[in-house]
C-alpha cells in the first residue's frame, strides 16, 4: 500500500544539494547507523545509505556542522541490538530476544562493544545539543502527536529541539515521516519523499 504524505517540510534532495558551510545539520539515528556501524549493510542494499555517507563526508570537508542530542542512543542501541540478533538467529537459529540478550554473555558483549564504537564515531563526527526532556516538553509532544504522523523517538527530539530555539532545523534523514512536520527543511536521498514532495511542490532547489 503506497503511503500517503502530506508534505510539510521543505524536502532538499542530497543526491544534487552541495553542504553550506553554515549549515548546522541534526543528522537522524538512521544515518548515524549506517555511517559508523560494522554491520549496517546487512540485510539492505548498500545503494540505499552511500548517498548519505557521501553527503556526510562532503559536509565535513566543506566546514559545515553535524549534531546529535543524547536521545537518539537508545534508538540506535535497539537497532544495532537488533540487528545483531538477526545475524546471530539468522546463523543459529531462532531464539527470544531476551534469551539472546541475557543468555548468551559473549553475544552481550559484541553488541555492548559495537554500541560503544558506533557513538564514540558520533561524538567524533558531530557536536552535542544540549536539550531538556520535562514535563513540558512531554506535554507538548503529546499534543504535536495529534497532528504530526512520527513515532516516539522522533516525535520527543522534535520537541526537545524546537523548545531549546535552535532556530530553522536542518535533519538529514531516510525517515519518511520527518516530510509531515511543517517549519523544518528535511535533507534526504529518499525517493519516494523526493517525488512525493516534487508533485507538491515542496521540493527545494539543491544549492
Amino acid at each position: 500500500m503506497v503511503v500517503n504524505l502530506n508534505i510539510q517540510a521543505d524536502i532538499i534532495d542530497i543526491k544534487t544539494d552541495n553542504p553550506q558551510q553554515y549549515d548546522i545539520f541534526l543528522v537522524d539515528t538512521n544515518v548515524w547507523f549506517w555511517q559508523t556501524y560494522t554491520n549496517a549493510g546487512f540485510g539492505t542494499q548498500t545503494s540505499r545509505f552511500s548517498n548519505y555517507l557521501k553527503y556526510i563526508n562532503q559536509a565535513l570537508v566543506n566546514g559545515a556542522t553535524l549534531t546529535y542530542s543524547g536521545l537518539i542512543l537508545a534508538e540506535l542501541a535497539h537497532i544495532i541490538e537488533k540487528t545483531e540478533y538477526n545475524i546471530y538467529t539468522k546463523s543459529h537459529g531462532y531464539l527470544p530476544l531476551k534469551e539472546y540478550r541475557h543468555n548468551y554473555s559473549n553475544e552481550r558483549m559484541n553488541v555492548v562493544a559495537e554500541v560503544q564504537s558506533a557513538w564514540s564515531q558520533v561524538k567524533a563526527f558531530a557536536v552535542p545539543v544540549d536539550l531538556t526532556v520535562d514535563d513540558a516538553t512531554t506535554d507538548a509532544a503529546l499534543n504535536r502527536f495529534q497532528t504530526q504522523a512520527v513515532d516516539g523517538y522522533d516525535l520527543l527530539l522534535l520537541e526537545a529541539i524546537s523548545r531549546a530555539g535552535a532556530g530553522k532545523i536542518k535533519i538529514i534523514t531516510h525517515d519518511m515521516d520527518y516530510a509531515v512536520v511543517p517549519g523544518i527543511q528535511v535533507f534526504t536521498s529518499n525517493n519516494y519523499v523526493i517525488q512525493e514532495a516534487n508533485i507538491q511542490k515542496k521540493l527545494s532547489a539543491s544549492r
